[in-house]
């Protein structure tokens, strides 16, 4: 009887996935993330997110699903309004103009809004 071995677990997302998935979402934002009554279908969002797995993956040190995507995008927003919320606050530096790669321009402190 072959023994259970405890699953491992996948290598973290190096920075060239993390590019690439940046770059994809960002040029399907409007797609993915739109609200209202001109947003797209649930399959439309699935097959934008498979295309975006099929340019992830062969940068990919692991073959990535379209859930491993979706959180690490998740993850990547939370940690970036994180880091913003703290600047805000005083608790820090001026934002680098990267930090707005992923917010909007008026979700970013006068100070942090990269230069036009």
């Amino acid at each position: 009887m072959a023994e259970d071995s405890p699953k491992r677990r996948k290598a973290n997302f190096n920075e060239a996935e993390t590019e690439v998935l940046i770059e994809q979402v960002l040029k399907h934002e409007q797609l993915l993330f739109a609200a209202g009554p001109g947003r797209a279908s649930a399959g439309q969002k699935r097959k934008v997110w498979e295309l975006i797995r099929h340019k992830v993956n062969p940068v990919a040190a692991c073959p990535r699903d379209v859930e491993d995507l979706k959180k690490r995008w998740r993850d990547l927003k939370r940690r970036d309004r994180s880091k913003l919320c703290r600047l805000s606050q005083g608790c820090g530096p001026p934002a680098p103009p990267a930090l707005g790669l992923l917010l909007a321009s008026e979700e970013l402190p006068p100070a942090a809004a990269p230069p036009a």
